[in-house]
């Protein structure tokens, strides 16, 4: 995982947490001061840090884990299927309504037109019959 997407809350499977030890109720007057020739702790392998964990934790803590870890990422990733199968289907459907749209719009108009053609066809045909009709009376 590169640096640009790793979230900063979020704990590498490699960081170690320490355990803090309770405070004492009282602080002592005078803290030791270190040695001045004392130089820094190196930080201490990973095998040590992997050996020290897997000492210190029991199978029931392992498991409690594994099991929060497991449904954290589950509701990460569910949220996030959630979140891009609505974008498709809306993206889809709209397509799909636009194509409908057009067609029934199509549809319609050709029927507009059918029926109008009959209508003014028929109008026509009937004035020219009375048209016809009066002439043949006089």
């Amino acid at each position: 995982m590169n640096a640009s997407t790793s979230d900063g809350g979020i704990p590498l499977l490699t960081e170690v947490i320490a355990k803090s030890d309770p405070e004492p109720e009282t602080a002592p007057a005078q803290a030791p001061a270190p040695a001045p020739e004392a130089a820094p702790a190196a930080p201490e392998p990973i095998a040590v840090l992997e050996q020290r964990a897997s000492d210190e934790w029991s199978e029931e803590r392992w498991t409690r884990l594994e099991d929060d870890l497991r449904e954290r990422v589950l509701q990460q990733v569910l949220g996030r299927i959630d979140f891009v199968l609505e974008q498709r289907v809306r993206d889809s459907l709209a397509d799909v309504l636009q194509l409908a749209v057009s067609n029934l719009a199509n549809d319609i108009r050709d029927g507009l037109h059918q029926t109008m053609r009959e209508v003014v066809t028929r109008a026509v045909s009937q004035e020219i019959t009375k048209i016809q009709a009066l002439k043949k009376q006089k």
